[in-house]
């Protein structure tokens, strides 16, 4: 460990190393060479170097002496700062400090410093079994007494230890398998959490013991002489407890030395990092909040943290599902750092959460070239590589990832997903093999195991696997997985189907399918209704109630602004546009928050945001979605209507202008029926129709079954009925149970389920000129019908002769 006098020895040696011309100061030229040469591993590109320099010069501004540039002494404060790991640096360059050199400089410095330097200087033990942020002179112990806080808490810590130990109590977890979620713990460069974390038996003998005799240790800190030294001791015993995932008893240490000096950034970031570990997401992201304001607040003295608290503040909100609010986080914790390879890294896996392939690739990609073996950052670029559609160099980064983390769980299980996709089924039930080798209870890893054996035409391994996915869960998709399993094999014994045990199914053109009954739903209008209501489960918009919309008008003062074509409108920034979808819905858990904010990124922001600006038009985006949200069918449209009234070119009026419902009715289709909507869009441009509509005609042009949004009619009786079950019947294409409506062929008597019917897709044994559809909603009206056939039949024929 180094004093700071061998620290100062470690500085002068570096500065002299680098001081090429040797006038007593480090130019833009030799900082950048040093700069290089204690990042062997990262590439910088000259505009990263120019922006790193551009900071030091600007931060440093009083240390820099004309052109000669920064001084011995401003090099020592830059690592004095944490802008820097002297040791490390130091290490990097292949330097040595010779003894007495080391002893006279620290002889030296303890001379010329004050009263409280004087205190840091610690005993020899002490160097070699503390920690190394202990010795730190700008975030590390700063009074002697402090020290021997430390010294009798890690006893403690050591004999809790010893015996939780002896009493099997003590438990590691495995989460050194996952991706790393690029946690900061400390006020400096990021460090990998590779450790396993460490869980204690909280509610035994011993820990209240310890807990009891941790109490004496914080009331003597709180005794201290200043207040000061007050906070360094309760600061450092909350790090040793942090060191040692003691996380509860650290929060409380960082608590108390919050209230002792409330605008210091250290314990607001590190009570932060504690609650985030303890799940508590939400008062981890309010902590971090604190930080950012002290930072902020406090000048140049904090500004190498914001990075930090940047980064971990976007994971905290992540944590909360606000995916589009940590990227803006993680975006500025890359500017203000341009070396900070985990805030790419993470900014990149956070718009592959939102759907932004393209830009989560570049991120990612970006990180990468920072850091080459960075395992996260390959998996993260492959998931984003193979979401656009580029498979081959999707699995090279998967190997990459699995070669550097040969048990990383994430890239095992997303290759073995790729692999399905690509119809390799083998290899992906390889990848699956090797999850359950390392997470044996992973029951989705399991049932991918059985499908891609399925395809793989091995029938009964695939029977073994899932009844091993059974043991681990009782989910009803298995049981349906199990069904269909059984269907294709008795359709195989028939001689039904290809060799490698898929059904085989012909396409029908759709003029060849017509309907029975005014009942029966048309093909092309029920796939599109299938496409928006499997949009509204992801987003679960159906169980937001459309009245909820009203309540945030109400409650939303949003500031006018222009877009560029000069008209006013009410719009906000996606992450803000975030907030307000966490209270719509706030039913949601965080991970399923997520999915749907992804969705209705993709679906509806990327084009009210044509221009990717980043800003939305509110007004617009409540008319979009009010159609999909629960309630009765007059309310949504009434409160959509509600919506264009409240932008800014209808407001104070009772009616809207005949071009913005226009525009709104093509917005809609263009969102939810993309194959009709993207043509009419192109028509809406120019339009200078001001005339009003009054809510009658406006309902008109909405229910139009042309022009209108009239599949909201289709997509009601599919919200009413799409989880109906219809007994034993079963889609004579997919054999799967039929879920919904049961769509019947009249002449051969086969059944189709919704999404068969929609894709026109019939079995190749059935093949006819024509096929009749009738629409079955319940197995209910199925019966009542065949009742009221046999009622016509018998009364048409003669009576039958008693046998």
């Amino acid at each position: 460990m180094a004093t700071r006098g061998s620290r100062s020895e470690k500085v002068k040696r570096i500065f002299q190393q680098f001081d090429v011309n040797r006038d007593g100061g480090l130019n833009r030229e030799e900082m950048s060479a040093l700069v290089v040469a204690v990042n062997p591993r990262v590439k910088f590109s000259d505009e990263q170097i120019n922006a790193i320099l551009d900071e030091v010069f600007r931060t440093y501004g009083e240390f820099i002496d004309g052109e000669k540039g920064l001084t011995y002494d401003g090099l020592l404060r830059t690592y004095d700062d944490g802008a820097g790991d002297v040791d490390r640096d130091f290490d990097a360059l292949g330097l040595e400090l010779k003894p007495e050199t080391a002893a006279a400089g620290a002889a030296e410095e303890v001379a010329s410093t004050s009263s409280i330097a004087d205190e840091r200087i610690m005993e020899p033990h002490k160097k070699q079994r503390t920690a190394a942020w202990a010795a730190s002179p700008n975030h590390g112990i700063v009074f002697d007494d402090t020290w021997k806080l430390v010294d009798d808490l890690e006893i403690l810590i050591k004999r809790l230890k010893s015996k939780q130990s002896k009493d099997g109590k003590l438990k590691n977890d495995n989460s050194d398998m996952f991706s790393d979620a690029g946690w900061s713990r400390e006020l400096g460069p990021s460090t990998d959490l590779s450790e396993k974390r460490v869980f204690w038996e909280e509610s035994g003998h011993d820990y209240a013991v310890f807990v009891k005799e941790l109490g004496v240790l914080r009331a003597r800190a709180d005794g201290a002489r200043s207040r000061e030294e007050a906070f360094d001791g309760q600061m450092a015993i909350g790090r040793v407890l942090y060191e040692h995932h003691l996380f509860k008893e650290a929060l409380v240490s960082f608590k108390r030395a919050c209230e002792l000096q409330p605008t210091d950034v250290r314990p607001h970031f590190r009570a932060g990092n504690c609650l985030y570990v303890l799940g508590r997401h939400g008062e981890a992201k309010a902590e971090f909040l604190q930080a950012l304001e002290a930072a902020e607040a406090g000048g140049n003295q904090w500004a190498y943290l914001l990075p930090q608290i940047h980064v971990n503040l976007g994971i905290a909100l992540e944590g909360e599902g606000m995916v589009l609010s940590a990227c803006e986080h993680y975006r500025e914790a890359a500017i203000l750092c341009p070396t900070h390879f985990r805030a790419l890294k993470l900014l990149g896996s956070a718009l592959f959460g939102v759907g932004e392939y393209k830009a989560a690739v570049k991120a990612l990609e970006e990180a990468i070239y920072m850091k080459s073996d960075y395992a996260d950052a390959h998996c993260d670029l492959a998931s984003a590589l193979h979401a656009m559609g580029d498979d081959e160099s999707a699995i090279k980064e998967f190997q990459k990832a699995i070669d550097l983390k040969p048990g990383h769980v994430d890239a095992l299980y997303n290759l073995g997903g790729l692999y399905m996709d690509m119809g390799r089924y083998q290899r992906a039930s390889e990848m699956y093999t090797r999850v359950l080798a390392v997470w044996p209870n992973h029951w989705k890893a399991q049932l991918n195991k059985a499908v891609s054996l399925l395809g793989a035409g091995e029938t009964e391994e695939a029977k073994k696997a899932l009844k091993e996915a059974l043991k681990m869960t009782n989910r009803v998709e298995l049981h349906d997985a199990i069904a269909h399993l059984k269907q294709l094999q008795k359709r195989r014994s028939r001689g039904n189907g290809n060799n490698n045990g898929e059904e085989a199914y012909v396409t029908v053109e759709p003029s060849k399918f017509k309907t029975v009954g005014e009942k029966t739903t048309l093909r092309p209008e029920l796939a599109n209704a299938l496409d928006i209501r499997a949009f509204q489960r992801i987003t679960r918009l159906n169980r937001c109630d459309v009245e909820l919309i009203k309540k945030q008008m109400n409650e939303n003062d949003v500031p006018v602004s222009y877009s560029g074509s000069g008209l006013p409108e009410k719009s906000i920034r996606k992450a803000s546009l975030e907030e307000i979808l966490r209270k719509l819905l706030n039913f949601l858990k965080p991970e399923t928050f997520v999915g749907a904010v992804k969705a209705i990124n993709q679906k509806i922001l990327s084009v009210l945001d044509e221009s990717e600006s980043g800003r939305v038009d509110l007004g617009l985006f409540f008319a979009v979605i009010a159609p999909l949200c629960g309630g009765p069918s007059d309310r949504r449209k009434r409160v959509a209507y509600d919506a264009l009234l409240w932008r800014p070119v209808n407001e104070g009026s009772m009616q809207i202008r005949k071009n913005d419902a226009q525009r709104y009715i093509k917005l809609l289709r263009a969102i939810y029926l993309p194959s009709q909507g993207v043509s009419e869009m192109m028509e809406i441009h120019g339009e200078t129709d001001t005339s009003l509509v009054s809510l009658t005609e406006y309902l008109v042009m909405f229910d139009d079954p042309d022009w209108g949004f009239g599949i909201m009619s289709t997509l009601l009786k599919l919200e009413v009925g799409d989880r109906n079950r219809h007994g034993s019947h079963i889609c004579a294409t997919c054999r799967y149970p039929i879920i919904g409506s049961r769509f019947k062929e009249m002449k051969s008597h086969f059944s189709l389920c919704s999404q068969c019917y929609s894709e026109g897709k019939v079995p190749p044994n059935y093949k006819q000129e024509e096929y009749r559809f009738k629409e079955y909603s319940s197995e209910a009206e199925a019966v009542k019908d065949k009742c009221l056939w046999f009622g016509l039949h018998s009364k048409s024929s003669s009576p039958a002769v008693p046998s």
